[in-house]
């Protein structure tokens, strides 16, 4: 680059992810443009560079705009974190970019006019989300290092805010420093010294290491722990289901807890069969490890199952928080769990869940693999690692073994140490033995980025300990209460069967929308398959494409039982695609029930659970689950004759026993108030292969083509209300007056006694 010009580069991957006018050229600017110094060729950025995480792309974005004079900050992005793709697309500009915005104040009045350093510079790197082998990576699309503004010198740079940091070593230095009685200056003369530059160059200044110090005043750790000992005994006495478990150490300080909620317990009960363990975070003011677990139920949503703070990082305090977590769930142990590449999290699982098969996450590998091998392997490093996620990715483990020895002697890795430690853990990463596992989707990209996102609201928490379980159980009802509303949404869409068979006719009526769409993928690539019987109830069944090889299906129909060399059911409760062909050529239009799993149902046990464990909430929320309980009973009842007799019957004993029950003394019918959503009541439609929509819904709000539309929430609705709105009471059921309901027949009961529901 020379010294009166710069290059902006800028490339769309085929024109495919960005628009025209985001397309850059090689462009010269004028002589007076202040442009970059030089900096090394290992550190500058080009098209097509490839990392791993948008973190690591900011670390190297950053390490080369502090060599040049100056730093950066996240820009705009695409997506968002959870929602659909998440983030596919993430700039990072100039520190100096863009103009400074004035915004009004709460009262009105302008702020005052702060100066800014921003001056519009068009410096930036932009990086968008790739998935090769459907494993995510980011790739530099655009880059530009045109400044309009001075450059620092390096005695300069190191003072902006973005390289002002102290290292955690540094902290502990400093705070011990602190403990001894030392100020501030005769701190940061020591630590020259230990390191040996000079006076004044430290990354960091005096200032910084007083709002240090001040922010370990404002710590106060043992009042904390206390407090949160404290709020753990009003959360139990307020709820006998809340969980919580601790330990004191010799010094009477806190060195564990661990905690779990009731909604958590009883989500444990129907999906705790698959669970993560995230050791990867650490609450930064308390220096306490953080693990989260997690779990995904038959919506394919995130769901909390319980929480712990580790003192230290070792086998014997894992053992501890596995102990504490296995004594909140009664006993019952996973058959699977995820966690971080960690040994000594992996000894304390063998010794306290022996029966529970443990798995490293490949993300976490996955992450380590660019520091391990690109130095080694060079420009052979990116066809390594496509060879290596396909050996990943292999069913058989014959075929993982015989690919292995293949890899290690072409890149001749024979004695690298990574490589050796790979292969002797390889039963608890690579899929071939995996895959007799249920896993429930968990190594999935999707539920990769949808348990992250999830745990990004806990690193967001306050730093004092009793707040921070507070905030935890805000997040986990948020998440409950946001999961409740998508659910019923989903359920009020209208399911578009995508083949027409009868195979996927009837597990619509079964599984869950998420769990049927599962199916639907692979119910749609069957026919590309072909199946040949080579032993009696033995098939092949290979692509169309292939000429040998595939998979093999074996099938007893006396006994209702086929399964898969893929094993794709055992691990993720999903029939695949070449079990389907099988059933479709030997006409079986019928899934087995033992292949359509509870877990996946949409009549799970986790509905009835949920609506339990809502004894202590407030009205509002407690109407609403009510509402959505009565939604799910008229859906299952529908189907059915016989459901239908039983469930007019059962509900006709419950209003009588509700009738029998006393009314408060001091407030009467007219003055109840409740939380109603209209859309909780809507039920699910079915469109069948002949366009014809099958559904049911609330009599009061109409439904066009099965789309949802979206209301406003109306809290606090007053009956005297809705009187005024209907000339006659409804019944609840059917629209008609409720002195000729059957259900209804002898109760008696007038409008204030439907309540108006």
């Amino acid at each position: 680059m020379s010294e009166g010009t710069s290059l902006v580069l800028e490339s769309s991957e085929n024109c495919t992810d960005l628009s025209q006018d985001e397309i850059g050229t090689i462009e010269e600017t004028p002589e007076e443009t202040i442009l970059s110094r030089q900096t090394s060729v290992n550190l500058v950025p080009f098209i097509g560079q490839r990392f791993v995480s948008q973190e690591a792309a900011y670390e190297f974005y950053c390490s080369f705009a502090k060599q040049c004079g100056f730093s950066i900050r996240r820009h705009r992005t695409r997506g968002k974190d959870g929602v659909g793709r998440g983030v596919t697309r993430r700039d990072f500009t100039c520190h100096r970019g863009g103009y400074p915005q004035v915004k009004p104040s709460d009262d009105g009045k302008m702020q005052r006019n702060r100066k800014s350093s921003r001056c519009g510079c068009q410096a930036y790197l932009r990086i968008v989300k790739k998935s090769d082998f459907d494993v995510p990576e980011w790739r530099v699309t655009g880059f530009s290092n045109v400044h309009n503004h001075e450059l620092l010198k390096s005695n300069e740079v190191r003072l902006l805010p973005a390289y002002c940091t102290i290292s955690p070593d540094d902290k502990s230095r400093i705070c011990m420093f602190a403990k001894a009685g030392m100020s501030v200056r005769q701190m940061l003369r020591l630590m020259e010294l230990e390191k040996g530059i000079k006076v004044g160059c430290l990354p960091f200044t005096e200032m910084d290491v007083r709002n240090l110090l001040q922010s370990f005043r404002n710590v106060e750790r043992d009042n904390d722990a206390i407090d949160l000992i404290a709020m753990c005994k009003r959360l139990k006495d307020e709820n006998p289901n809340f969980k919580y478990e601790f330990k004191i150490d010799s010094n009477n300080r806190l060195e564990h807890i661990a905690w779990s909620y009731s909604s958590s317990v009883q989500s444990y009960e129907s999906f705790g069969d698959a669970l993560v363990f995230d050791t990867t975070h650490r609450v930064d003011a308390y220096d306490m490890l953080l693990g989260i677990w997690l779990g995904v139920d038959n919506h394919g949503m995130t769901c909390f199952f319980g929480c712990t703070l580790l003192r230290d990082e070792n086998m014997q305090s894992f053992s501890w928080a596995l102990k504490a977590f296995m004594g909140f769930m009664k006993g019952k142990a996973p058959q699977t769990i995820l966690t971080d590449h960690n040994m000594w999290l992996k000894e304390a699982i063998a010794v306290e869940m022996p029966e529970t098969k443990h798995a490293f996450c490949i993300w976490h590998i996955l992450s380590k693999l660019s520091d391990w091998f690109s130095v080694l392997l060079g420009s052979h490093y990116d066809e390594w690692k496509a060879d290596f996620l396909q050996l990943y990715n292999l069913e058989l483990m014959e075929d993982f073994e015989e690919g292995w020895r293949q890899m290690i002697d072409k890149y001749r890795l024979h004695t690298n140490k990574h490589i050796i430690s790979l292969h002797s853990l390889r039963m608890f990463w690579a899929l071939p033995f995996l895959r007799r596992y249920f896993f429930a989707g968990l190594t999935s990209t999707s539920q990769s980025e949808s348990i992250n996102a999830f745990i990004q609201r806990f690193l967001s928490a306050q730093s004092q300990l009793d707040h921070f379980v507070e905030q935890v159980a805000d997040i986990v009802d948020f998440n409950d209460r946001a999961g409740l509303k998508q659910k019923m949404q989903r359920k009020a869409q209208k399911v578009c069967l995508k083949t027409g068979s009868p195979v996927e006719s009837h597990a619509a009526t079964v599984l869950t929308p998420y769990a049927l769409s599962k199916l639907q993928d692979e119910l749609v690539l069957a026919p590309q398959y072909a199946s040949f019987l080579v032993d009696e109830g033995c098939f092949q069944v290979r692509h169309h494409t292939q000429t040998d090889g595939g998979c093999k299906v074996f099938w007893v129909p006396c006994q209702a039982h086929i399964t898969c060399s893929c094993h794709l059911f055992e691990f993720s409760g999903t029939l695949c695609r070449h079990v389907l062909r099988v059933m479709s050529t030997n006409n079986c239009f019928h899934i087995p029930d033992q292949y359509l799993p509870t877990r996946w149902r949409g009549g799970s046990l986790s509905s009835v659970n949920q609506f339990r464990g809502v004894t202590t909430r407030d009205q509002p929320e407690r109407m609403q689950f009510l509402e959505s309980m009565v939604s799910t009973l008229i859906m299952e009842s529908i189907e059915t004759e016989e459901r239908l007799d039983v469930a007019c019957e059962q509900m006709s004993v419950a209003l009588s026993r509700i009738k029998a029950l006393p009314r408060p003394p001091a407030h009467g019918v007219n003055d109840i108030t409740y939380s109603y959503s209209s859309d909780s009541l809507i039920l699910p439609e079915v469109e069948d292969t002949d366009g014809i929509i099958h559904g049911f819904a609330n009599p009061h709000d109409s439904i066009a083509l099965g789309k949802l539309k979206e209301r406003r929430a109306r809290d606090v609705v007053d009956v005297t209300r809705k009187r005024r709105q209907f000339p006659g009471p409804l019944c609840g059921q059917y629209v008609h007056d409720p002195s000729d309901c059957s259900i209804m027949a002898g109760d008696n009961l007038g409008g204030d006694g439907l309540g108006y529901l």
